[in-house]
């Protein structure tokens, strides 16, 4: 058997066992900690946001700016349906219901013309949307000025779900004095000014999300973060996420509270992580670079766009296969070629909208994030893989695409 190739699997830069080690030493070894304060300054510093709550995982992160954003139970949530289920099973914890929205073409992510069509209609049915949850997917930085503009529009806060695209960004091309901006206050929509220069992903919403799960760009094990520039919101996560134990002697809650906080030894693991950030973006942007000079050209073969403002993580390499051009070979017949030679592939997230948990949700659809479903493949995209992995992988798709 072939060693296996996989999807993308977690690739340690060397100094994460310091930190470690150095947990282990000071007996910093239950929740929180010096670390979990190094690596929320840090990430701060990395995605230009002023505060950071260190997480257990993307979800909690998601779960906490639901709770802080007043979601409650009857109210209705706009969420990217193109996605992982855990965008939006928050929402349904907050005895909320999603609303899904389908995907534009040019970046797969959320389309926001048929996102102001949604909030129309909803405001028109009497529920006005307390919040849109967007993602960046696979790294793919979200049409980001045209979803603000709507957001800003009819007063609906975004949660910018960037659990795929930490080092992704994405430039403004807005003139600030045309938007209303209220930076501090705890009502603003947009919490930053707008310019034209690049800004990272997971810094545009009322609330950013990461994750540091293990297959992520970095890893902490399991974790995430909740980023926001409102510092009275990020102080209320980090009570909530510790039980929201009261300030007392004894233990005395008045609210509920979650155990949602990282421990010290991953946050160690993470700090290792950001220092070679810089260096697992450019590994990854070259592997899509390896797949797209050995494969673009083949007929029926297409690649997740990156647009001129775009600048993407490439967390994975993703394509399509229209089998109306590769003489009925389907994206499923070129993963099965791949697992057969011990080569994880997976298909493009199955829209949520088209699963069994969310069969009666609202939705508005075009179409397109079914049928990227249908013909997408996430190929082996790891910072760690070899020019010899690189190769393995292209030469079955080539012999299972080129007849």
């Amino acid at each position: 058997m072939k060693n296996k190739i996989w999807l993308s699997s977690p690739h340690m830069g060397g100094d994460e066992i310091k930190f470690v080690n150095d947990a282990f030493k000071t007996n910093w070894i239950a929740p929180l900690g010096p670390h979990v304060n190094d690596f929320e300054d840090e990430l701060a510093k990395v995605t230009n946001v002023k505060y950071v709550a260190a997480l257990n995982s993307g979800t909690a992160a998601i779960h906490l700016a639901l709770i802080l954003l007043g979601v409650g139970r009857n109210d209705e949530v706009i969420c990217q349906t193109f996605t992982f289920s855990a965008s939006a099973n928050p929402i349904v914890y907050q005895g909320a219901t999603p609303v899904f929205v389908d995907s534009e073409i040019e970046t797969w992510n959320m389309d926001p013309v048929l996102l102001e069509e949604a909030i129309k209609d909803r405001i028109k049915k009497g529920k006005k949307p307390k919040a849109i949850i967007v993602v960046h997917l696979y790294g793919m930085p979200a049409k980001m000025r045209q979803i603000l503009d709507v957001s800003i529009r009819y007063q609906v806060p975004i949660i910018e779900d960037a659990a795929e695209a930490l080092g992704s960004r994405y430039q403004l091309k807005i003139k600030k004095e045309k938007l209303k901006i209220e930076n501090e206050e705890e009502n603003a929509i947009t919490p930053f000014s707008m310019t034209e220069e690049w800004k990272m992903c997971g810094s545009f919403g009322k609330f950013g999300i990461l994750s540091f799960n293990g297959n992520k760009i970095i890893t902490t094990s399991g974790g995430g973060a909740l980023l926001s520039n409102n510092k009275k919101l990020i102080e209320k996560a980090r009570f909530l996420a510790t039980q929201a134990r009261d300030s007392a002697p004894h233990y005395q809650h008045s609210h509920i509270g979650y155990n949602y906080r990282m421990s010290n030894v991953l946050a160690g693991i993470g700090r290792g992580q950001l220092k070679v950030l810089e260096q697992r973006v450019k590994q990854r942007r070259s592997n899509f670079e390896y797949y797209k000079k050995h494969l673009g050209q083949i007929k029926g073969v297409e690649f997740q766009p990156e647009p001129e403002n775009s600048f993407s993580n490439r967390w994975l390499t993703a394509i399509t296969i229209n089998p109306k051009l590769t003489n009925g070979i389907t994206r499923e017949d070129v993963r099965l070629a791949l697992e057969k030679e011990n080569i994880e592939a997976r298909p493009l997230w199955k829209p949520m909208h088209l699963q069994p948990v969310f069969k009666d949700a609202p939705k508005y659809i075009n179409g397109n994030s079914e049928k990227l479903f249908k013909n997408g493949l996430c190929l082996p995209s790891g910072s760690n893989l070899s020019r010899k992995d690189l190769k393995r992988v292209v030469e079955v798709i080539k012999r299972k695409l080129i007849f």
